[in-house]
């Protein structure tokens, strides 16, 4: 799927922020684009934005919505013929102890953040398998989905998930022609802090509202955050990569280091018994993992 130009990517969440910035990235490497959105004014002004012309497809979009979402895959083949890249990009988030959760806050956040990734593959990857010429599916993840860290169990569950989910499915559709790699970004500008402007009413019991208040409230750190663009190019580079995580900030190196030694360290010194590690031994490792070492240090040599 490298040969990106004149090929076309789906984007979800793809009027704001890091989906935006991804759309940026592709538009430029010559490919169609379909920016699918809940918000009309962010679909207004990223279309201006893109200043993409026929290249560019604005569809409104809520990811929870099967049948929505089954109408705006159609229209994105009806003006493009067929969609290679999905990109599962749209997300929302809610911050605080864990104890103050509703079931209205772990059912929008999962909802959305795995909800919509399934929405998306289920209603997507057929089409792309379906014209056989390949494609990529990226699911856009966070490092808490990689480093969990407390206060953000609702938000990290769900990264979590997507991360698992490409590291799932690239080992069954790689060998189809289909690429699927888990977008894992640090801290971007990006909007999902506004993602409370879309939570359904009927979703709106949740136990962070003071939580949220007194983030708002903590200062503006957005000189810290990579800007849309970087990680949308960061994104563009994994895609031409094959890469199985892209990710963005080195920053997170020694936790995920920890994190793997801590699990190396909890496996248990027993003797294998060998018949039942061959009997199933597609359960104890999956070969991707080696693929991936592999790929990165052919990269570097």
């Amino acid at each position: 799927m490298q040969n990106l130009p004149g090929k076309t990517a789906f984007v979800t969440g793809g009027a704001s922020g890091i989906g935006l910035g991804i759309a940026k990235a592709l538009l430029g490497a010559g490919m169609n684009v379909v920016i699918a959105d809940i918000r009309d004014d962010h679909l207004q002004s990223a279309t201006k934005e893109l200043d993409g012309g026929t290249r560019v497809l604005a569809v409104k979009l809520d990811v929870t919505d099967r049948a929505n979402y089954a109408r705006a895959a159609d229209a994105a083949e009806a003006e493009f013929g067929k969609i290679h890249l999905l990109c599962n990009n749209a997300g929302v988030a809610v911050v605080g102890p864990v104890e103050l959760a509703t079931f209205d806050d772990w059912d929008w956040v999962l909802g959305v953040n795995i909800g919509g990734i399934v929405n998306g593959i289920v209603t997507v990857l057929p089409r792309i398998l379906r014209h056989g010429e390949g494609g990529h599916i990226v699911n856009t993840a966070s490092m808490s989905g990689l480093v969990p860290h407390p206060w953000a169990t609702i938000y990290g569950t769900s990264k979590g998930a997507a991360v698992h989910m490409m590291e799932c499915m690239r080992g069954e559709l790689e060998p189809r022609g289909i690429i699927c790699s888990a977008f894992c970004p640090g801290a971007v500008q990006s909007n999902i802090a506004e993602a409370s402007k879309t939570r359904p009413a009927e979703l709106a019991d949740t136990g962070y509202a003071e939580a949220d208040k007194r983030r708002q409230q903590g200062g503006n750190f957005f000189h810290l955050y990579q800007t849309k663009e970087e990680v949308g190019e960061r994104v563009l580079q994994g895609i031409l990569a094959d890469e199985l995580y892209i990710m963005t900030h080195s920053e997170f190196r020694q936790g995920l280091e920890e994190r793997t030694e801590s699990m190396r360290a909890a496996v248990p010194d027993l003797p294998e018994n060998q018949e039942y590690k061959n009997t199933f031994a597609m359960l104890f490792r999956n070969p991707i993992h080696a693929d991936e070492i592999a790929r990165r240090r052919s990269v570097k040599s």
